[in-house]
């Protein structure tokens, strides 16, 4: 393997080096920016991340001269990527970039403080937070962003809008937004603050013993925000819990990992194995599990990553009734590494099964109890809209038959 890596590295060198000397020589206009193709000055970074890839990738062995002249043609390490490598989350990120997700995994960063999201091809707030600069302002759930800092969000994705609303603590942001159905936009000046994100909702007591939480992502301190949102539900008497896993992508593998532990006492989480059949089993440690009580997992086709591990590793130790529609399926795990840019690249190094062994990626997980609804009621679900969810409403009929009570709600 080390012999294998070295090789890989020297090739890239060879083939970099003869391809610096093409850019800057035969085209050296391209050393400047906005020219479609990559400055010389990045060909260190173009070497790393081809030396990295070529060996770590999960799938069969990535040709290191079809990386190369992937990236002659592209200009670009995600054109790159994207055209060589058959894998979605295997992409390169710069500084930039790099530090948003290393922030968003530590749940805290300087920004405005709302949660965006695509509605009718329109950037829209879903929801600003509780006490911060956004809600302040008075932003509020559906106004749609037309504008950030000059710059028209028509065509924008949704990660530029937040690196673009994201930013150093103290300095404005200036945004434009219509609200309704109302011809007048309103421009709004927001001073960002460090936002602290919480994972874990504020918790919910629903018909009198059956708790309610929901964890829209994984991060460093979801398991310790979960484990004092569960002491509260226990203080008022929860006898079954919901936990919603819907809209939840993911997040770090190690905080999945800690949630479902919270659950299972014994056993395996989930099983890691890279391209060589090398398998590593994470196992569940009686300390610190909680008694078990009746319990519901909510998904749907936005839980993904660590929602899916969490929500299969309950469903294999029979500890949950998954109730919703299937998960999203994505069963690869990547791992991230340092560029010498300040970048990074992640890189799809493993593939994970359940408890049980089973294989989700691009099938997702299947919910025991399947309550199909309609796209139009997942996106007002999705947008906090105030209207009928008959998923969560399946769940509490459940419990409630598990405590012996169906007959309270006429449950025939």
């Amino acid at each position: 393997m080390e012999m294998r890596f070295r090789r890989s590295i020297l090739i890239a060198i060879i083939l970099l080096l003869a391809t610096g000397v093409y850019l800057g020589v035969v085209h050296p206009h391209v050393s400047e920016a906005g020219d479609g193709i990559a400055k010389v000055d990045e060909i260190g970074v173009v070497m790393e991340t081809i030396a990295l890839v070529t060996n770590r990738h999960f799938y069969q062995p990535v040709s290191p001269l079809k990386l190369i002249k992937s990236y002659v043609a592209n200009g670009t390490i995600n054109g790159m990527l994207s055209e060589v490598v058959e894998d979605d989350y295997t992409r390169y990120m710069d500084p930039q970039a790099t530090e948003y997700m290393l922030s968003d995994t530590q749940g805290s960063f300087g920004g405005i403080g709302i949660v965006i999201g695509m509605r009718e091809g329109q950037l829209t707030i879903v929801s600003p937070i509780k006490g911060t600069p956004g809600e302040r302002a008075g932003l509020r759930s559906g106004d749609k962003i037309m504008v950030i800092d000059g710059k028209e969000t028509a065509y924008m994705s949704q990660n530029e809008a937040v690196s673009l609303m994201r930013g150093p603590v103290g300095e404005a942001v200036t945004i434009i937004i219509q609200r309704g159905d109302e011809d007048e936009q309103l421009e709004v000046q927001i001073i960002r603050d460090m936002i602290e994100v919480d994972s874990v909702s504020e918790p919910k007591m629903l018909d009198g013993k059956i708790g309610y939480v929901q964890i829209s992502s994984f991060t460093d301190r979801t398991a310790e925000e979960l484990t004092t949102v569960l002491q509260l539900l226990d203080e008022q008497g929860m006898e079954a819990l919901i936990l919603d896993l819907r809209f939840n992508p993911g997040g770090t593998l190690s905080a999945a990992i800690r949630v479902a532990d919270l659950f299972i006492s014994s056993g395996p989480i989930v099983h890691l194995e890279d391209k060589d059949g090398n398998r590593t089993t994470y196992s569940a440690t009686r300390a610190g599990t909680r008694p078990q009580i009746p319990m519901a997992v909510l998904i749907n086709g936005g839980s993904a990553s660590g929602s899916e591990i969490v929500a299969g590793a309950l469903q294999d130790h029979s500890i949950a009734t998954l109730i919703g529609t299937d998960s999203f399926g994505k069963g690869l795990v990547q791992s991230i590494y340092p560029l010498s840019n300040g970048g990074s690249v992640a890189i799809t190094e493993q593939v994970y099964l359940t408890s049980i062994g089973r294989d989700i990626n691009k099938l997702g997980i299947s919910p025991d109890i399947v309550v199909e609804i309609s796209e139009e009621e997942e996106e007002a679900l999705y947008f906090e809209e105030d209207s009928p969810d008959i998923q969560l409403e399946k769940a509490i009929e459940v419990l409630l038959e598990h405590l012996g009570r169906g007959s309270e709600r006429g449950v025939a």
